[in-house]
């Protein structure tokens, strides 16, 4: 199954850690949604990604396609928070070759537009863009979004040693 990551799981090694069989298709586009960074966490009660529809073929989210096996999309599926933050739809995304594939991804049930991401989690997010090699202009409109910096540095520490 292919999944289109738009998030935190662009990160090879964060993607990797949730679901071992996840191999990188290639990076895509999802037209008439933009991203968005105003999911509430249910564990910290900070922003994190949403690939919000808007219905306008001029927006569109970044991502990576991987492919992941069955076995794996339970456990992608706790860590995301299926049901409870995220519920799960099938999209189609534009690979940077110019094929379309059907992917599931994860969007927010429950938003706020007033939150920001924790430095961490913003970190995820960017080094992932700059793995895969998403377009500047995106990057830096993801550098510019508003983060607040996480006071819990244990949780800090544990989420970025992924990168050690």
């Amino acid at each position: 199954m292919y999944y289109f990551a738009y998030g935190s799981n662009m990160s090879s090694r964060r993607i990797q850690a949730r679901s071992p069989s996840a191999a990188k298709l290639n990076t895509a586009v999802l037209t008439g949604h933009r991203l968005a960074f105003h999911k509430i966490s249910d564990n910290d009660g900070t922003a994190k990604c949403d690939a919000c529809e808007t219905g306008e073929p001029e927006d569109c989210v970044h991502g990576v396609v991987f492919a992941i096996v069955e076995q794996d999309k339970p456990a992608l599926d706790r860590a995301e928070g299926l049901g409870r933050g995220y519920a799960e739809k099938v999209v189609q995304v534009r690979l940077t070759d110019g094929e379309v594939v059907e992917a599931i991804t994860y969007y927010a049930i429950r938003t706020d537009p007033a939150l920001k991401p924790l430095d961490w989690y913003k970190s995820h997010v960017l080094r992932g863009a700059r793995e895969h090699g998403l377009p500047e202009a995106y990057i830096r409109a993801i550098e510019s979004v508003e983060h607040i910096e996480d006071t819990d540095g244990k949780r800090r520490e544990r989420e970025l040693s992924i990168y050690r």
